[in-house]
């Protein structure tokens, strides 16, 4: 579902240029897609930035090490010349930039239902459900949301690179709810500016394991990579790995060891409502990696255990991106997406409603 908001006073986003939205000869001007090669003019929000970061900002899905050996490697050009990882680009530069090897093959179009909220010209918002992998990965290849994408829409932005068409931002492959993915690149660079700005809005709904005991708090707490398992992040204070994160919460219920949250991350470090809500004693129910069990049956819901055979109600983390809020690229108008709680959590309030 899809809201327009009453109008914020008038400004612009550094990479917000009208005549870069109507005129594809503009359009071109910027960008140009040749295999792996990528070409892009530096806004004036980059200014001063190291190649290698704007690079990282710019592209969802790859690691900073990614593109820093990408350039050390010659894989970029500022204005002609090939530059190092440490070159700090400038306004209005143009930069040419190979894309990671290792993520050239196509994106196969699979006939998969999507649950579209909102589309026009230069976006389209899908609801997506649990357990669908955004773009394809090591052990998933198939029944992604981009291969979904790529059988549906005959044009996607390519700024990402080809296994990542329109992908503006990510969402866990458990959680359900909002995302947005861009059909051009000029929404796309509009998009992920406002993302990088922290201008877009985003509301979670969340199950824990645990009673929180305050009604509404700020988690301030740096995320890094966790110091023994791969696939984990970590609350790490002065790490290399070590960036600024902050969660704002809301209880909406309590129900005998669990309660329902809304949660609205200030900042996108990856599973950061996850590390979050483990670090203040109350992790997302069913979380594998930070609650230490990945599904619950009804019995145990109510506080008893679970029958001989009972089947499990909930098997995947209780997250759900329940609703976001951005500036159209175009129209400048501010712009609201809601999902509705995706129905196996549903059940799972329903039934501690129920039982509390």
């Amino acid at each position: 579902m899809s809201t327009p908001l009453d109008d914020e006073p008038s400004g612009s986003f550094p990479l917000d240029d009208d005549a870069l939205l109507d005129d594809d000869a503009a359009l071109d001007s910027v960008y140009e897609a040749e295999s792996v090669i990528r070409s892009v003019t530096v806004p004036e929000s980059a200014d001063g930035l190291r190649i290698d970061v704007f690079l990282t900002q710019l592209l969802d899905g790859f690691s900073r090490q990614q593109l820093k050996d990408s350039v050390q490697a010659g894989g970029a050009e500022v204005n002609g010349r090939v530059v190092r990882p440490s070159h700090k680009v400038r306004t209005g530069q143009a930069i040419r930039f190979q894309m990671p090897t290792a993520l050239s093959d196509e994106t196969i179009g699979e006939n998969i239902a999507l649950d579209v909220l909102y589309e026009d010209d230069g976006m389209v918002v899908v609801n997506k459900p649990a357990g669908m992998v955004v773009h394809p990965a090591r052990g998933n290849w198939t029944g992604t949301l981009t291969s979904a994408l790529a059988y549906r829409f005959q044009s996607l932005s390519d700024i990402g690179g080809p296994t990542r068409p329109g992908i503006v931002h990510r969402l866990d492959r458990d959680t359900s709810g909002v995302i947005v993915v861009a059909k051009t690149n000029a929404f796309h660079l509009n998009l992920a500016q406002q993302w990088h700005d922290r201008q877009v809005e985003k509301e979670y709904l969340a199950i824990t394991a645990g009673v929180l005991d305050r009604d509404r708090d700020m988690i301030t707490a740096p995320i890094g990579k966790h110091p023994f398992q791969r696939e984990k992040m970590a609350i790490r204070d002065r790490h290399e790995s070590s960036r600024p994160a902050t969660t704002f919460y809301e209880v909406l219920g309590r129900y005998g060891r669990f309660s329902l949250v809304k949660a609205m991350p200030q900042t996108g470090r990856t599973h950061q409502i996850r590390v979050h809500m483990e670090h203040i004693g109350c992790p997302i129910l069913c979380d594998r990696l930070y609650a230490g069990h990945s599904e619950i049956t009804r019995s145990q819901l109510l506080g008893g255990r679970a029958a001989p055979g009972e089947p499990a109600v909930l098997t995947r983390h209780a997250l759900h991106a329940s609703r976001l809020v951005l500036r159209h690229p175009k129209t400048s108008q501010m712009i609201e997406f809601t999902a509705p709680l995706a129905p196996d959590l549903e059940k799972v309030v329903a039934i501690l409603q129920a039982g509390g």
